[in-house]
């Protein structure tokens, strides 16, 4: 890949964010599709406002990941070789990501501004394919007098702080403050609009600019996978022995 993670941060965010354009190409992208679609009905959960799919497992009530291998089709290429090569988990505790999960996003679905929690190393490497679409980020803490004067925090009632373009095909890495200091989200709608160098933060580390120049784009069916390190994953035999 010979990329430098350096060469991909997003500078008009305040802490460590990363987006990388062409991530994978067409053809791996096609590839994890059919993946994500051939999987077992099972597999998938139907939420209100979006399905997904959880790899290896959900993890446990106590936030624990039972120790499973990651499938090959989540790992080639995605985290073997590119991650390595970048070495985006070097500082995490299992020094790779061992939890993913699928989200299917259809037009006019999203996600409500929300913190991804404790149980999980905070990095999270995100691919997107099918459709591009706009993430947003909100203050997670309230607004207090002195931020409010200098204009330097804005509560989720008046719209996102920050705003992400992905995609498809692309990376999208957040971590340290920008993984514990805001909450992230996705509109429910059926265009993203009032798109441009002023409101979208990663519009210069854009592949196809040109694509948005008009300011909106309607919105089609996305995938994320979204790649994290459980902190405490525990052996399926110690479990076993507990619950018996």
């Amino acid at each position: 890949m010979g990329f430098d993670i350096e060469t991909a941060r997003i500078t008009a965010l305040p802490d460590e964010a990363f987006y990388i354009s062409d991530f994978i190409n067409e053809g791996e992208e096609s590839r994890l599709l059919q993946k994500v679609k051939s999987a077992p009905l099972p597999r998938w959960t139907q939420l209100s406002r979006r399905r997904l799919q959880t790899w290896p497992s959900a993890l446990t009530e106590s936030n624990a990941l039972l120790a499973s291998p990651l499938p090959d089709w989540l790992r080639d290429p995605i985290i073997e070789p590119r991650f390595n090569e970048l070495g985006l988990f070097n500082d995490a505790p299992h020094q790779a990501p061992n939890h993913v999960l699928v989200n299917e996003y259809c037009p006019g679905q999203g996600i409500m501004p929300h913190e991804d929690g404790a149980a999980y190393f905070p990095l999270v490497a995100t691919v997107s394919l099918g459709a591009p679409i706009v993430l947003d980020m909100y203050d997670k803490h309230a607004q207090n007098d002195t931020a409010a004067k200098a204009g330097d925090a804005r509560p989720i009632e008046n719209g996102p702080r920050y705003r992400i373009l992905q995609e498809r095909r692309s990376l999208l890495v957040t971590r340290g403050k920008m993984y514990t200091d805001l909450l992230h989200g996705i509109a429910e709608t059926r265009r993203d609009e009032k798109l441009g160098p002023e409101s979208i933060c990663n519009w210069e580390l854009l592949r196809d600019k040109e694509a948005y120049q008009q300011g909106w784009f309607e919105r089609e069916t996305r995938t994320s996978l979204t790649y994290r390190d459980v902190l405490h994953v525990a052996k399926i035999g110690n479990t076993m022995k507990f619950l018996r």
